[in-house]
This record gives C-alpha cells, sequence and structure tokens, in this order.
C-alpha cells in the first residue's frame, strides 16, 4: 500500500473496516468496505453510526465506486470517504467531486501530480458533492 492521502481535519479511523454484509450483521462497528458489487443504499440507514466507508477501486477502469460516494454524500454521509485500490492520479478530481476526501492508491503517488491533479481544472460547469460554484452562477451573479 502506498500513503494515505487525506483531506480532513479530524482524527483517521485506525480500524480496520468490514464488509457491508458483516457490518449490517453487527452492532459495533463504524468503519466499512464497499466492493463493487455491494449497493451503498444498503448503509444509509446506518450514516450516523459510520466513521470511515472505503470503497474499493479493483481495477480503474471500474467506476461503480464514483456512484456509491455520490449515493452516501447526497444521502448526508459526512464522515471519512476513502477510495482505495486502484486508485490514478488522473482519477484523484474526479473522485473528489464525488465526495472522496481520502485516497489509499496500491500504488505510490508523486506529491507534485497530485497537486497537478487537483489544481488543474480550477472551474466546474455543474454542481457536485465538492460543493464548488459551477463557473455558469458566477456569471449570473
Amino acid at each position: 500500500m502506498a500513503e494515505l492521502l487525506r483531506y480532513r481535519d479530524d482524527e483517521t479511523v485506525d480500524h480496520p473496516a468490514v464488509t457491508v454484509d458483516a457490518f449490517l450483521d453487527q452492532s459495533n462497528a463504524s468503519a466499512v468496505r464497499i466492493e463493487p458489487g455491494d449497493d451503498a443504499r444498503d448503509l444509509l440507514p446506518h450514516l450516523e453510526r459510520l466513521a470511515l466507508v472505503e470503497v474499493n477501486f479493483p481495477a480503474f477502469g471500474d467506476g461503480r465506486g464514483y456512484s456509491s460516494a455520490r449515493i452516501l454524500r447526497e444521502a448526508g454521509y459526512d464522515g471519512e470517504l476513502r477510495a482505495v485500490g486502484d486508485v490514478l492520479v488522473d482519477q484523484l478530481a474526479y473522485m473528489r467531486r464525488c465526495g472522496f476526501d481520502a485516497f489509499e492508491p496500491d500504488q505510490q503517488l508523486d506529491k507534485g501530480d497530485v497537486q497537478a491533479a487537483f489544481d488543474r481544472w480550477p472551474e466546474v460547469y455543474q454542481p457536485a458533492a465538492d460543493d464548488r460554484t459551477p463557473i455558469w452562477t458566477k456569471r449570473h451573479s
């Protein structure tokens, strides 16, 4: 595993995440890992007890994790949302837009490349989970 990239001010959750099925079957877990076949909506009744949701990206081309992140953020989840697995620097800005605020890639990412990925597009065209103001609203204000 590479270094954890985290964009939150609270304490890092240091206990392991359990599977969605295991989480739903126990009352004391506060960290869960969503796999590509899992439905993030199963977690919606339990958002208040979650401190960490890891979303696994086993292959960079599998985009189901983006939907999981968006579903959780739109439902009000404000805990740590961590993308893990085959996370590439080219995906980081899009993952942030969907609500991810931490990344644990399989391979170490160059810090300069990471910053360049986040700085590449200062303006956005649509609202998303990251609360950036779309450029069209700036033009009409």
